[in-house]
Formats: C-alpha cells, structure tokens, sequence
C-alpha cells in the first residue's frame, strides 16, 4: 500500500487483465462491436464520398438509391453497434470493479487487525472507493478501445493501399503510429510523476480531513479549530496545485494531439491532389482514399487521450495489486480440529512484535469454565497483547496456548472464534440501529435474546427509555452515545454471542462505579456457563476474579488473595 509506483506499467496492465477471468468473451464482443461501429461510422462518409465522386463524373458502378440506402443503413447500423460496445464495455468494468472491491474486503478480512493498525483509514477509504472507481477507466476505456483502433487503423491502411494508394496508406500508417502510439507513451511519462503526487496528495488531504471530523469536538474544546482549518486549506492548496498541474499538460497534450491529426489530414489531402494531378490516380480512388484517411483517426485519438486517465489509473491499480499481494501476519487455519471450548492453559508465552525486544517471557497461567481470572498491570505491560494472541491475531514465538489440550496452530480458526470473544477497551458502532449494531455477534438473535443481553451489560433501561428505543440509529462514529454507553453495547454483544470464553479488555473503564457494580455482577453471574479473563490495570475490578495474576518484568505471577 505504497503511495509511489512500484510496478511498471506493463506489469500492472497485465496484472489487471489478469483479473478478466471468464470476461474474456465480452471483451471480444465489445472489440468486434466496436471495430464494426467505427467501419460503420466511416462508410458513411466513404458512401457519401462515392456519390459526389459519381456526381462529379467519376466512374461509379452503384447508383445513386443504392449508395443514399447504404449511407442510411451504415448510420443505423453505427448507433446500434455503439449501444453494444458501450454495454459490453460498461459491464466488464462494473462487474470487475464488483469483484475486485470483494476481492478487496476479503483480503482485508486476512489482515486485519495486525496488518492495519497504524494504517491511515482516511487513505484506505480513498483507495477503496476512489482508488478502484478510476480502475473503471482502465476496463471501460482502455483496453477494448486500444484493440479498436489497431484493427481500424490496419483495416483503413489495407482498404487506401488497395483501394486508392500505398503512398496515403503509408502517410496513414506514419499518422496512426505518431499520434496513437508515440504521443500517448510521451505525455504518459510527462504526467506520470503528477498523476503519483496526485493520488498521493488526495490520500494525504482524505486522511487528514477524515480525522479532523472524527476529532471535531477535541478541537473545538481545545480552542484548535483556526490551526486546523489552516492546515485543511493547506492540504486542499496543495492538492489544487497538483490538479491544476495535471490539466494544464493534459490541455497541452490535446492541443498538440489535435494539431498533429489535423496536420496528417492536411498532408493525406496534398498527397491526394498530387497524385490525382500526376494521373496516379483517378479523382474517385483519391477522393474515397482520402476520406477514409480524413474519418479513421478516431480510434487513435481516443488512445491519445488516454496518458491523463492512465497516469491515475496505474497509480490506483499499483496500490489496490499491494493491498491484494499483501500476506496477512497470521493465516487463516481451516483444515485441522474444530473444538468445544472447556479450559485454556498457556505454558511458558514469549511473544514481542517482529521477533525483537520481547514483551512477555515465559508467561503462564490457566482458566476453566465456571472460573474468573483477572490480569492487572499499569498500561502498556502487556494485558491486551495477551488477550491477542489467545485470538491468534498474532503469532506467539514460543510457548504453548492449549485449548482442551490442543495447540491453537491445530484448531481451525472459524471454530476458534465461535469459541472465544473479545470485548475490546473501545467498541466500534455501525451506522445503524442499536438493535443491528448488537446483534453483530449474533445475527440470528431474537429480540428476547437481545433484551437479556442487553440486561446483564446494565444497557436495556437505558435504550428504552431512548424515543425510538432498540431502532435507534447510531449517528456516524458513534457520537449520540457516550463512551460508557458503548462500551455496555460491546458487552451486551459478548453476553449474546454467549461463546464459552469471554475476554474483556478494561470492560469498565468507561463507567461510573455504579454502573460498573452492576456489569461487574453480571459478569460474575455469567461465570456459571463461561470461562472469562478480565484484564484491568484497577485494582477494584478484580474483587470479583477467583484468581489474579499480576504482571511482573514481562511476566505473570499469581497473586494470593
């Protein structure tokens, strides 16, 4: 998920086209529709030419009905094969576009949470809307239309060269590859290093402005809203100037591209009057001949226009292949034991993150159901990266975490989940209703189910007493409600999913002691069915806990009590 271009773009076209899959049909479809099209749009105007030719004295075989019927039906048969180029086209690049975004979120699914802490959400949202969206440019404009205009562009140079003259087919040819191929690939690289800094800016300001509108009220309380805005409008500068950048080349290649066709039409028309007045040629070969000429640079002018889109394009595509590339911390296990949860040993844990300066040693300790084990210590000891790896969001490097006897690399990672919750330290809410936003961990929850849930977490009189209770929308990130208020929500989750070990993460740290008397005595109520590990750096939440273990230099010791 890099912000320069790593991959070359050959690569990263070959990467994408990797992607068509079963598409392939329709790509032949669209070329076939639009190649007859452009044929189509040309006959037209080649008809036309035959008729003034034939008006003129030229010797014509076809009369005037056949040659107006023949102009009408290439015009019909053109806006028909266009409506199938487009569909074809426009479905490829949806349905990939699908694809690619379930592609995209499963592969998020794999990293997630080790791979995408410290990740800028701001640019990840850029990169998965925006950032994909303009891959459609790619599948809808690029690749169909540049097979287009090379079957064109050889099909226009055989009919002059046979039809009328080598030498305007040969000035054809020398105009097809000047303004088709030779231009494009020179503005590409003109705007290449624009297009990164764009993407790159673009993904700067969205970060930037997405965590200015998750922190307003810390900036407005804190009096920092004139900085704040001062460095938004900094960043939006900076992102108009790379823009204005780009258009002001993308202007200067169009300019040039048009001069360049508009110069090989002038000479096709020279070359043509010269060799009708050297008798090379009949005035009806000529005219047809450079008519011809005059409509095919269609094709390649849309191949032109192409650098602009494609810099963006490459730059996109190069960040969504290292996000799908990218190998999770952790694998998914899916082919070993499924198991029913009863006790949790861990023997002799070491873990520290990339293998270096260990953060816990030799940690052991142990839970069954019907017990509560509390782990305490200061913040930063350790706590939460023990309740990780006991969800194998990281991989310990030595040690054994035995569930029923079986090494968690042995047990299937679905079946791990079904068995273990986490109740983390801050609760994420969808933008939904309260009552969608608990049944999360159980979908299929009835409303009974929900209420009790919502009970033990010491949260239901609360939501009723709510306008429009359980259906409630939560506001975007959660701002209708408070900290406490979904930290209970978090837990109700937890008492509903009703797996046998639950983990809680400083399940009270956001509630007053009243409320966190009544949670407290509803965990310990719960203790009957479940193993649960309450990890605390307060001392008071573990008045309920049948064991306490405390850390120690980067290890547990067991606390008598």
């Amino acid at each position: 998920m890099q912000n320069s271009l790593k991959r070359g773009g050959l690569l990263i076209i070959a990467k994408l086209i990797s992607l068509l899959g079963g598409f392939g049909v329709v790509i032949i479809l669209a070329v076939l529709n639009g190649y007859l099209g452009f044929i189509s749009s040309m006959s037209v105007t080649l008809f036309g030419a035959l008729g003034i030719a034939k008006l003129l004295g030229a010797d014509i075989a076809m009369s005037y009905e056949v040659i107006i019927t023949l102009v009408v039906l290439s015009g019909v048969l053109r806006g028909v094969l266009r409506y199938f180029e487009q569909y074809s086209n426009h479905y490829i690049a949806f349905k990939l576009l699908e694809i690619i975004r379930v592609k995209v979120f499963h592969k998020l699914r794999e990293l997630v949470p080790a791979k995408l802490e410290g990740k800028q959400k701001g640019d990840l949202i850029s990169m998965l809307t925006a950032g994909i969206e303009t891959l459609e440019v790619f599948y809808a404009h690029t690749i169909s239309p540049s097979l287009i205009a090379f079957l064109v562009s050889l099909t226009v140079i055989l009919f002059v060269g046979f039809f009328s003259s080598w030498y305007l087919a040969l000035l054809a040819f020398l105009g097809y590859v000047i303004v088709g191929i030779i231009l494009p690939l020179f503005f590409f690289k003109v705007v290449k290093k624009e297009g990164r800094e764009y993407r790159k800016s673009l993904a700067d300001f969205n970060s930037y402005f997405l965590d200015s509108i998750k922190g307003i009220k810390e900036i407005v309380f804190h009096n920092n809203e004139i900085e704040r805005e001062e460095k938004v409008s900094q960043k939006s500068e900076n992102l108009l100037k790379t823009t204005k950048n780009i258009k002001n080349k993308v202007s200067a290649s169009s300019a040039i591209t048009d001069l360049t066709v508009t110069l090989f039409i002038l000479l096709s028309l020279i070359l043509g009057v010269v060799l009708y007045v050297n008798e090379l040629l009949e005035f009806g070969s000529m005219l047809v001949g450079v008519v011809a000429i005059f409509g095919s640079f269609g094709p390649v002018l849309a191949l032109a226009n192409l650098p602009s889109n494609l810099t963006q394009t490459f730059a996109s595509g190069d960040r969504v292949l290292d996000l799908l590339e990218e190998e999770p911390l952790v694998l998914e296990i899916k082919d070993k034991n499924d198991i029913t949860f009863n006790s949790l040993e861990v023997k002799n844990l070491s873990f520290g993150y990339n293998n270096n300066d260990p953060i816990l040693e030799n940690v052991n300790f142990s839970v069954k159901k019907g017990e509560i084990v509390g782990i305490v210590g200061p913040s930063g000891s350790g706590k939460s990266t023990i309740l990780n790896l006991l969800l194998r969001v990281y991989q310990k490097n030595s040690g054994e975490i035995l569930f029923d006897g079986q090494e968690i690399e042995e047990i299937n990672s679905k079946s791990l989940l079904e068995n273990v919750t986490l109740v983390s330290q801050s609760t994420y809410l969808f933008n939904e209703s309260i009552m969608e936003n608990i049944k999360v961990s159980k979908l299929n929850a009835t409303s009974k189910e929900v209420v009790e849930a919502t009970s033990k977490a010491n949260i239901h009189s609360y939501i009723e007493s709510l306008e429009n209770g359980y259906k409630t929308e939560v506001k975007v990130m959660g701002d209708n409600l408070s900290s406490g208020e979904k930290q209970r929500i978090g837990i109700s989750r937890a008492f509903l999913k009703n797996s046998p070990l639950i983990l809680l993460d400083e399940p009270t740290s956001n509630v007053d002691s009243m409320n966190e008397g009544i949670i407290l005595s509803s965990i310990k109520e719960a203790k009957k069915d479940h193993a649960i590990i309450l990890v605390s750096h307060r001392e008071s939440t573990m008045a309920i806990a049948d064991r306490i273990y405390r850390f120690d230099k980067k290890t547990l010791s067991e606390v008598k009590k």
